[in-house]
């Protein structure tokens, strides 16, 4: 769960709402479907994650959620979002982290890291799922970047063809 969360940017939702057959394990992407805004989106799955959601599947043996909640009424239902929070929330505690966690400050994470990592503001924005680029701007201003010595785009033409 936390390796998706973290992994993929997901928002708690998303996470609860996912089936089994959002998982595309050989095209290595996972189908958000009906995310805020009501709109579906395609986020890559690295093999780490990969590895995991198949490992998830053998050992739990969900039927029709990726990651099943309480039974009710003889039903098996998705997870809750308190049952993910309490997740997250064991975890933190388990690992000694002093600091507040969230399902939030994973994918704010996830935002961030990728940015810092080079990533463009619009490629993070399809995969965040927003609709408004101003909500994915936030995260250039908390993201640390490395300065770059001020440049003339010339140089780099003239360098290029000599």
């Amino acid at each position: 769960m936390l390796a998706l969360l973290y992994g993929c940017g997901l928002r708690c939702s998303e996470l609860r709402n996912l089936l089994i057959k959002d998982a595309d394990l050989d095209r290595k992407q996972l189908h958000i479907r009906q995310g805020k805004g009501r709109k579906d989106r395609y986020v890559p799955l690295c093999d780490l994650l990969v590895r995991g959601i198949e490992q998830h599947i053998a050992s739990q043996h969900p039927v029709q959620w990726l990651f099943n909640g309480n039974h009710s009424e003889g039903k098996v239902v998705g997870l809750s979002a308190r049952g993910v929070q309490w997740v997250v929330r064991q975890t933190r505690k388990q690992s000694g982290i002093g600091k507040e966690v969230t399902t939030h400050t994973l994918r704010h994470s996830y935002a961030t890291h990728l940015l810092e990592m080079g990533m463009d503001i619009m490629t993070l924005k399809d995969l965040l799922g927003h609709v408004d680029i101003q909500t994915t701007l936030v995260y250039l201003h908390v993201g640390h970047y490395d300065k770059k010595t001020p440049f003339s785009p010339l140089e780099r033409l003239y360098a290029i063809t000599q």
